[in-house]
Parts: C-alpha cells; structure tokens; sequence
C-alpha cells in the first residue's frame, strides 16, 4: 500500500445501485481545481461553501444539477482539500460526473482511502476507522450500535489515556536518569510500582474482555440482575446444569460476574451472573468495581432476568427498577417460589415463577428467553475483527509492564525500557506506530468511496 497524499483522488461515494440522491467525493490538493472545471456555478475556492449549479458531463451528454459541497482547508474528514457533488442517483449520470472529474486531473480512489487519509492525517485511529467499515457493513440496529460505539472511541479512548501516562511516567524516570547524580527523584520506586501496576491491570483487564466477546463470537449476552441473596447464581446454575457460581446465603458473595454458555432451543447464548446490586454507598474499591461490572453488564446484555425473592417482599430499589426497566429487553423472574410466599400481589406485569431447588417453572423460563431473543440480531464482526488485530499488542504490552516490575528498583534504564516497548505495542492497537502490512490488513476490507 503506497501513502501518496499529493493526488487527488475521487469515487462514488454512496451505495451501489440507484437512489434518490448520489454522492461523488474528491479528496487531495487540486479537488475544488478539478470540480470547477466542469460546474458551472460560483464557487468560493478559499471558504468553506455549499454552492448550487450543474455539472457538464462528458461525451456531450449534457449536464445535470448538483449540490457542491467545498472543504477547501484542512477541516475536512481526510483533513485535504476535499468536495462533494451531490445529485440525483442514477448510477449513469454518477458514473459519468466520476468520469468527468477524473477527465480533469483527479484518479478513482482505491478501497478506504479516503479513511486511509483520514487516519494519516490524524482524524481517526486504527480502532475507529475498523469501526468505519463496521457501520458500513453493518445489516441490523445492534451491529450499527456496536460499530458506532467502537467509532466513538470505546476501545482506544482507555488506551490512549494509558499511553499518556506511561509517556508521563517515562519522562520521569528520563529525567532521574539525566540527572543520576544529583540528590532528585522525580518519582519515588513505590508510586512507579504503583503505575506500572495499574497499567498492566488495565491492559489485562481489556485483554480479557477481547477475549470474553471473541469467545462468545455473535453469542446473545443474558444478565441476571437484582439484589444480593435473590437467588440469582443458584438459577444460573439450575439454567447451566453445573455448579458455575457459587452459593451461599451471606447477601455480596459475587463480586464478579460469571459466565457461562448455555443452549435455549437451537441458540447458544451466554448467561452471565452478575454481582448483587447494593442500594446503599459502597465501602471498598473491590465492592464499586463489582458494582460498576454489574451495572455494565446489564446495560450491554441482549436480555436481562431481573429477579426477585418470591419469599420476600419487594423493596423499594425493586419496585424503582421494575418500573423504569425496559419490558423489551427485560424478563420478570420470582425466584425461591417453592418457599412461603411474601404478600406480593400488588406487583403489577408478566413474571415468571421459578424454584432453582425444585426446577419449578425452569422449563417456561427457558421458552421465555428462546422467545425473547428470536428479535436479536448477530453482533457486528467490527469488535472480532478489532480484537484479532490488537490482542497480541496488548498481550506483549502486558508482559513488557510486568518485566518492568520485576526489575524494580534495580536498574530504572531497564525499566524505562520496557516501557518504551509497552509504548510501541499500544501504539500499534490505536495507529501511534503502524506498518504497511497491517495497514493493509485493515483498509483491504474496505469498499471504494470510503
């Protein structure tokens, strides 16, 4: 892949096939030199401008209205000289305005180069700009919402902000090594292991949740949620057939969530057992961690199976949450229903009665979830695709942080070393470093015009 930014490039912009409205892009420094020679219109070469007139096309063909659009700075999305021709979408007439431009100065552009620029110059990572052909690719609601979630920086903005304060950190231990003989330290060998620390957490932390939706592939996400000591793993594990969660009656004894794949009629689906939500402040970073896990958990699920103890009766958080939950995504469950009931008839909606210890309704709870997820659709490969890409990265990052506390505080050269490899491997996942190969492996996925 060559990286010549000093042409013009152009393509049809829009879908293959007709529509109402079509799109021709050019990008590059002579783009608004090109476009004028065949529009006859004004057109303001040195101001952002969106200008109307028509476009003589080539072969005497005649000419046909458009809608010119100029960037004629760097506040473009490839940050070049850019315009667009909007006008109506005949694949003949767009065909022949791409043909006319080109006729001008201007080459057909090769699949995501526009993108391609656009990342050269900044305007997005690598991470945002596989999202770019998520949302391209994208046939369903869900598959959209995954792939703009990615572009709107949900992976790389965590390893960016990392990368700020490694390189913060690796400024530091420069600094105390430029100036070795004299009596600074520029940051103490406890507040060094304390980030080095932490980074690799981070870093570890991503890499499981890669490798969690990679493993789970386009697998529906079910949540339980609810209070703690609602009955929430012993269903999980009725739901699982084994013991994949453990239980006891002392309320908090989740901190993590735990998944597990489980099969509902011919779909495979993952179930994950969520820790119990506290209603009051928490007391300790293992216990808001283990609330923040759950709170995300149940927003990202395809389905959630909000339970509630059948035996008792329904807390004010319940009743919150069973109000303002959304029905389409939610399922209702009483657990613990083979126990005395609680007076619970003022529980107004559909829910599902269930006994873990009995198997009490677990056979309707099972249609219920094969019913519910008939509607979701496969997540989007964008995530897959991205995760394939930086897990290695993120893999070697990982080991070069831990190397580097091992070596503490012997030898700070050593350390600021493998921090600069850590550096590098993290540039590599968000496009900081790259090489023609893995561009390659990106934008070679893409279509033309984008």
């Amino acid at each position: 892949m060559t990286f010549d930014l000093d042409d013009t490039i152009a393509a049809i912009a829009t879908a293959s096939g007709g529509g109402l409205r079509g799109i021709v892009r050019l990008s590059g420094p002579k783009s608004v030199e090109i476009v004028a020679k065949s529009f006859d219109g004004e057109i303001a070469p040195s101001s952002l401008s969106c200008r109307r007139g028509t476009m003589r096309l080539p072969r005497n063909l005649g000419s046909v209205p458009v809608t010119l659009y100029v960037w004629p700075t760097t506040s473009s999305y490839t940050r070049q000289p850019s315009a667009e021709l909007h006008l109506p979408g005949s694949p003949p007439i767009l065909e022949a305005v791409l043909d006319s431009v080109c006729q001008s100065g201007a080459r057909l552009a090769r699949p995501g180069e526009f993108t391609l620029r656009a990342f050269l110059a900044g305007r997005v990572d690598l991470t945002q700009a596989e999202a770019v052909l998520g949302v391209i690719d994208a046939e369903s609601h869900q598959q959209l919402q995954s792939a703009l979630t990615q572009l709107a920086g949900g992976i790389a903005r965590p390893l960016r902000a990392m990368r700020e304060q490694l390189l913060d950190l690796l400024a530091q231990l420069e600094a105390g090594l430029d100036f070795v003989d004299e009596d600074i330290e520029f940051v103490t060998h406890a507040e060094l292991d304390k980030q080095l620390l932490a980074a690799a957490a981070s870093i570890e932390s991503l890499v499981n949740q890669m490798q969690s939706r990679t493993e789970a592939g386009q697998l529906p996400r079910i949540a339980l949620a609810g209070l703690p000591n609602v009955g929430k793993s012993s269903l999980l594990n009725a739901l699982a057939g084994e013991s994949a969660a453990i239980v006891s009656d002392i309320a908090g004894t989740t901190r993590d969530f735990v998944t597990r794949r489980v099969k509902f009629g011919q779909r495979d689906c993952l179930i994950i057992d969520t820790a119990g939500r506290s209603t009051t402040a928490t007391t300790n970073a293992l216990e808001s961690a283990a609330q923040a896990h759950a709170g995300q958990q149940a927003e990202s699920a395809d389905l959630t199976l909000f339970c509630l103890d059948a035996s008792q009766p329904l807390r004010e958080w319940e009743d919150e949450q069973l109000r303002a939950r959304n029905r389409a995504k939610t399922l209702t469950i009483w657990t613990k229903s083979d126990l005395p009931p609680a007076n619970n008839d003022h529980v107004a909606g559909p829910a599902l009665h269930t006994s873990s210890h009995t198997g009490m309704g677990l056979n309707e709870l099972r249609l219920a979830i094969q019913r519910a997820l008939e509607s979701v659709d496969p997540e989007c490969g964008v995530v897959a695709n991205t995760a394939d890409r930086c897990r290695e990265s993120l893999r070697l990052a990982a080991e070069a942080l831990k190397r580097a506390r091992a070596s503490a505080p012997s030898s700070e050269e050593l350390i600021a070393a493998e921090i600069r490899v850590a550096l590098d491997e993290l540039g590599r996942v968000v496009g900081a470093v790259y090489t023609e190969d893995i561009l390659d492996r990106v934008f070679s996925r893409f279509c033309i015009g984008k």
